[in-house]
């Protein structure tokens, strides 16, 4: 079931929250909590019904395994441990790579095995990391839990199921348990449904919008292989924004459909196109990921604690895992391996200017320069996420290099006056025929996203007086999270921004389409 539709919002959402009401107000707080568990497995299974056993499979196992881990001996606990993990990737590998390294196997060696299509589960990508960061967490001693009906809720509670935030059980377990948060309340009714709407007008409005200058140069072979220098970065960038507001936007209808439950999930989203660095833009994008990754595979490689030379390859490695994490495929591969480039040239930078005693990080024209290499270096990468072949990503960016020839729409150039003839003779840029309408609107679509995106506060800011969103470290974002402009009040003419955010997103659903994380 999508957020984006009118089954969840006019029937699944009002009958959760009205059920949720009448246990709360009627029934025990254990009862509620298993109303909202049966709600997230029937979320879950609306999408397909075979699958919900896995999903409870993995709940109870890693359950059980989360028990064992509080007995016995450290060499036993570190055993239990390791079986649980593998079991965990194990179930993920098979699903999600099974296919890629057959076929791989294949090319390489020349064989033909053939495994049949194995259709890849709703998020198990999240559920999956989730329940190893618990594993992981319980035998270090920071969490545990006991009650099998509180642990199914972490796995599933719907807001966060299907795409995160990424929680951990420490964060989540005593918000579900603590009875004076677990109450329907109208101020908490007010802010989540808030936050919803601005999630849903980013998804359909916005991002549902820019997908229509994606499919066509990324979806077809032909037109990758002869696309120019202005539709290869005119789509690149309608599919960055699209991604943004995309996957920020089901993270604010997370947060929000939490919120009216009064839970706070983690922020996942922090106006990570502001970043004048890749080291910042991690810190503010997918921010649980991220925190997932650091914890568990770059510490677990060593860190920063095992020299210069190991601590970038161990950057390196955690990206390039990260980007195979995202899809079983060998744009995901390169994407990570950009990403981990990206990091290594930025540390290093950064190294060398504290040695040579620079100090440009107060300079104006330098955050110019700096976001601008950084929102480059992140539009290029996302070529390769979106690309659905190794080969189309390559024929994209050799465009975006210039190397494929720069084309404009005849009737542009003709409006251009003597500019087009010297465009055309001066600059060899070729009149192509057609297209002068969706060359522009796809550049005008950039242009307002970006400026939504680099000048307008982010939800964390907007209902920052809230407290709407949990912060990995309260100190990360503390002179950040106040906005001056945009701070949402209980009021008329709040109610009425999102009275207009709400209808925009609802008039919109009859182009419905899927988060693009979900195929993640």
């Amino acid at each position: 079931m999508l957020f984006n539709s009118y089954e969840f919002i006019f029937v699944f959402m009002p009958i959760c929250v009205f059920g949720y009401y009448i246990c709360t107000r009627f029934l025990t707080l254990e009862f509620a909590l298993g109303f909202l568990v049966l709600c997230s497995l029937c979320f879950y299974a609306y999408w397909k019904p075979e699958y919900i056993l896995l999903i409870l499979f993995s709940i109870a196992f890693n359950f059980a395994v989360g028990r064992l881990l509080e007995e016995g001996n450290r060499w036993r606990q570190r055993s239990v441990l390791v079986f649980g993990v593998t079991v965990n990737l194990g179930l993920l590998a098979y699903f999600k790579y099974a296919n890629f390294f057959i076929d791989n196997v294949n090319a390489t060696i020349g064989t033909q095995w053939d495994i049949g299509q194995i259709f890849l589960p709703l998020a198990i990508s999240f559920f999956t990391f989730q329940q190893i960061s618990y594993l992981v967490d319980n035998y270090r001693g920071l969490t545990s839990e006991h009650n099998f009906l509180h642990y199914a809720l972490f796995v599933c509670f719907f807001p966060q199921l299907i795409a995160g935030p990424i929680v951990h059980h420490k964060e989540i377990l005593p918000q579900f348990v603590d009875r004076a948060t677990m109450r329907l309340r109208s101020s908490n009714v007010a802010v989540g449904l808030s936050i919803f709407a601005i999630g849903l007008f980013k998804k359909t409005v916005l991002a549902d919008s820019l997908s229509a200058y994606v499919g066509p140069v990324f979806d077809s072979p032909e037109a990758s292989a002869n696309v120019d220098f202005f539709r290869a970065w005119g789509s690149t960038l309608a599919y960055t924004f699209q991604l943004y507001f995309d996957f920020s936007g089901y993270s604010d209808m997370a947060i929000g459909a939490a919120r009216i439950f009064g839970v706070r999930l983690p922020i996942n989203f922090f106006s990570p196109l502001k970043s004048t660095s890749i080291v910042e833009f991690w810190r503010r994008w997918h921010i649980t990921l991220s925190r997932f990754l650091r914890e568990y595979l770059y510490f677990a490689l060593g860190g920063n604690r095992v020299g210069s030379f190991r601590r970038y390859m161990n950057l390196f490695l955690t990206m390039l895992l990260g980007g195979l994490w995202h899809g079983a495929g060998w744009p995901f591969v390169i994407w990570g391996a950009l990403h981990g480039s990206y990091l290594i040239i930025n540390h290093g930078w950064r190294n060398l200017l504290q040695r040579i005693g620079w100090q440009l990080s107060g300079n104006p024209v330098y955050k110019v320069v700096c976001w601008g290499l950084t929102f480059a270096a992140w539009v290029f990468s996302m070529v390769f996420f979106r690309a659905p072949s190794l080969e189309q990503g390559m024929d994209i960016t050799r465009a975006m290099f210039g190397l494929s020839g720069f084309q404009l729409p005849a009737g542009i150039m003709v409006r251009l006056g003597g500019l087009g003839d010297w465009l055309r003779t001066g600059l060899g840029i070729e009149a192509a025929h057609g297209g002068g309408l969706v060359l522009v609107t796809n550049y005008l679509w950039v242009i307002g996203c970006l400026l939504i995106a680099v000048a307008l506060p982010n939800v964390a800011q907007i209902f920052h007086r809230e407290e709407p969103v949990l912060y990995e470290d309260e100190r990360v974002f503390a002179g950040q999270r106040q906005s001056a402009i945009l701070v949402w009040r209980a009021g008329l003419a709040w109610a009425l921004v999102i009275a207009v955010a709400a209808v925009a997103g609802i008039m919109t659903l009859q182009q419905v389409s899927e988060f693009l994380y979900f195929q993640f």
